[in-house]
């Protein structure tokens, strides 16, 4: 449980780090663009946003959905790896259980124990519990980026697509509520049914989501929204609609035997 929340405490404060970094006032050129970060990741990006717009007339929330997607494609194997991790582990829940239950001392011979046979679980099974850790920050600085990418790119704030500026917040709403909503559901797919110490994540990062994008320009959030409903799409094919309902079936079965 405690692992758990300091990894989404750490998620969250990279996330902090990587917003505050470099000045988000100054939009991103050829000309200034300085350093590692905006030279071979900031600036590429822009630079694609707008090409990809130039292609389809000047159509800046095509280009964000468009270059998204590229983008979700270009990180895929990542993320399949990160979710088939995530499957495995699920898949284990009910044998992890079992061996709380059996060495629920708190004694420090049986806690070792505990980890002892926890490991050789995971050894049996051939499941890495750091694999589905590694992608998710080999894909971070690729998708702050973007987001660096969205913010400081001047023309997309100049343009409008369907019934909002990319430039201002959504004055409707619709799109944080669809982001903070697409964000439930992809967070729900992967979520353990019999697990309640993940229930409160698994609302707290909607509303985040919601809170943020009805701030933020609304090229941010289409982006939010794409990004959550190709990770819906691609979780549904490689695990099915609900991972957790796997754990819990063998939970039942485990049961009845």
């Amino acid at each position: 449980m405690k692992k758990k929340f300091g990894l989404a405490a750490l998620l969250l404060g990279f996330v902090l780090l990587a917003v505050g970094c470099g000045n988000l006032e100054v939009p991103i050129t050829a000309e200034n663009k300085t350093g590692i970060w905006e030279s071979y990741f900031v600036y590429p990006l822009s630079w694609l946003v707008k090409e990809v717009a130039v292609f389809f007339n000047n159509n800046y929330g095509l280009s964000i959905i468009i270059v998204t997607i590229l983008i979700r494609i270009l990180i895929l194997p990542l993320m399949i790896k990160q979710t088939k991790s995530s499957k495995a582990m699920q898949a284990l829940q009910p044998h992890m259980k079992e061996l709380r239950e059996k060495y629920s001392a708190k004694d420090q011979k049986t806690q070792q124990k505990l980890q002892q046979e926890t490991m050789k679980l995971f050894q049996e099974h051939n499941v890495n519990p750091l694999a589905g850790c590694l992608p998710i920050f080999v894909q971070m600085p690729i998708l702050f980026a973007f987001y660096h990418a969205i913010i400081r790119t001047g023309e997309i704030a100049e343009h409008s697509f369907l019934w909002f500026s990319l430039g201002a917040p959504d004055p409707f709403y619709i799109l944080p509520l669809v982001a903070g909503a697409t964000t439930f559901i992809q967070q729900k797919m992967m979520m353990i049914e019999n697990n309640p110490q993940m229930k409160a994540l698994l609302y707290i990062m909607p509303i985040m989501i919601i809170a943020f994008a009805a701030f933020f320009p609304s090229a941010l959030a289409l982006y939010w929204v794409v990004g959550n409903i190709f990770m819906i799409v691609q979780t549904y094919f490689i695990t099915g609609p609900n991972v957790g309902k796997v754990a819990g079936a063998k939970t039942g079965g485990a049961k009845k035997k």
